[in-house]
């Protein structure tokens, strides 16, 4: 798997989030680095379990698709005689 990257603007909007969140949630102020080393962290740590969990969701609707695919296959199957 690939290193998990994020753009300027989008690391940014994710800087200002968890900077408000500590100090709206825990009434601690914390500096842009380490709100970005949180930002590093959090993608190496847990990221790949929120990709794998994405990555199970798309096929769970995947393979619901797919299902619904083959009941309308068999509607269109015309009759033997």
């Amino acid at each position: 798997m690939t290193e998990i990257t994020f753009s300027q603007d989008q690391k940014a909007r994710m800087v200002s989030k968890i900077k408000a969140y500590f100090e709206d949630e825990l009434q601690q102020e914390i500096g842009g680095f380490e709100a970005e080393f949180l930002i590093d962290f959090f993608a190496t740590e847990l990221g790949p379990h929120f990709y794998n969990r994405g990555l199970f969701d798309a096929q769970q609707v995947l393979t619901e698709k797919m299902d619904e695919v083959g009941y309308v296959m068999q509607e269109l199957e015309k009759p033997e005689v």
